[in-house]
C-alpha cells in the first residue's frame, strides 16, 4: 500500500512539473527558440567526491541528468542536441578509470535502443562524432547498432561527441579534404595555380560535426569558461553559458536562463551573422 501511494504521489509530481514546462515553453516559444543546443558535462567526479560516492558514480548521476536535459530541450522543440562525453585527451586518465568509463558509456549506448528510451519516444536520430577508431571494439559496435537503429527517426538529431577534440575533427576534415581534391586529378595543382588547395566549405564539409548546424548555446556546468577542445570550429557565434552548479546538479530552470540569454541577444548575433 506504502509503494503504491508513493508511486501515485510520484506520478502527480511528474505530471505537475510537464504541464509547468509546458507553460513554460509556450511563453519561451513566443521568442527564437534556439535549435542547436551543445553541453560540456563536467563535474561528475567532483559531484561523487562532494556526495561522498563511490568512484563511477557520479557518472551514472551525470547520465539521469543528461536524460532530463534531453527531454527538457526536446520539450521546447530544440531539434539538435551535442553533448561532450569523451575526450581524447580523457584516455590519458587511469587506465581503471578509463575503463569504467568505457564500459558505462557501452551500457548507455544500448539503452539508447531500446524501445521506450527516449531517442525513440522524442523521434531522435542519434550520431556519434569523433575519432570512433580510438574507441574499444565492443564499444564502436554498440554505437554503430545505435546509429543503425535510428537512422529512421526525423524529429531530432543527437550528436554524442566521444574520443573527440576540436584539433583531432579539423586535422581530420583537412587531410580529407585534401584527399578528395587530389583523387584522379594528377593535374589539380596545375589547373589551381596560385589558389587555395582547399577552402572554407571544403573543410566544412568534412567535419564530423557536418550533421548539425553550428550550435545556438554551448552550456558548460562548473562555472568553468574554458571549451576544452570542443567544437572550436563551429563556436564563433556561441553563446557560452556556464552555471556554478555540477553536471549532476543542472536542471530545468538553467535552461530555461540559457533560452532566455539566447532570446535577449538573438537579435545582436543575427546581425552579425549577415554581416560576416
Amino acid at each position: 500500500m506504502a509503494k503504491q501511494s508513493s508511486n501515485r504521489a510520484t506520478q502527480v509530481i511528474e505530471a505537475v512539473g510537464s504541464f509547468l514546462r509546458r507553460c513554460i515553453g509556450s511563453i519561451l516559444s513566443a521568442g527564437p527558440i534556439p535549435k542547436h543546443i551543445a553541453f560540456i558535462m563536467d563535474g561528475n567526479r567532483r559531484y561523487a567526491k562532494k556526495q561522498n560516492l563511490e568512484e563511477g558514480a557520479g557518472h551514472r548521476f551525470g547520465y539521469s541528468t543528461l536524460m532530463n536535459m534531453l527531454k527538457y530541450c526536446y520539450e521546447l522543440d530544440v531539434k539538435y542536441v551535442t553533448i561532450y562525453a569523451f575526450s581524447i585527451e580523457n584516455f590519458k586518465r587511469r587506465p581503471e578509470e578509463v575503463q569504467s568509463t568505457m564500459q558505462l558509456i557501452q551500457e548507455k549506448i544500448e539503452g539508447l535502443i531500446e524501445k521506450e528510451s527516449i531517442v525513440n519516444r522524442y523521434g531522435v536520430r542519434v550520431h556519434f562524432i569523433g575519432n570512433l577508431k580510438l574507441l574499444s571494439k565492443p564499444v564502436q559496435l554498440a554505437a554503430e547498432r545505435a546509429m543503425n537503429a535510428t537512422w529512421h527517426n526525423s524529429k531530432a538529431v543527437l550528436s554524442i561527441c566521444i574520443a573527440y577534440t576540436s584539433t583531432d575533427e579539423i586535422v581530420n576534415a583537412v587531410e580529407e579534404s585534401c584527399k578528395e581534391k587530389q583523387k584522379g586529378n594528377e593535374k589539380l595543382l596545375d589547373e589551381i595555380g596560385e589558389g587555395p588547395l582547399i577552402d572554407v566549405a571544403d573543410v566544412e564539409k568534412h567535419m564530423y560535426m557536418a550533421v548539425a548546424p553550428d550550435p545556438d548555446i554551448i552550456i558548460r556546468t562548473s562555472g568553468e569558461t574554458r571549451l576544452s577542445n570542443f567544437l572550436l570550429w563551429q563556436s564563433a557565434r556561441s553563446l557560452l553559458y556556464s552555471p556554478g552548479v555540477l553536471w549532476p546538479e543542472i536542471g530545468f530552470w538553467h535552461l530555461v536562463r540559457a533560452v532566455l540569454d539566447f532570446q535577449k541577444n538573438y537579435a545582436y548575433t543575427e546581425k552579425k551573422s549577415k554581416e560576416s
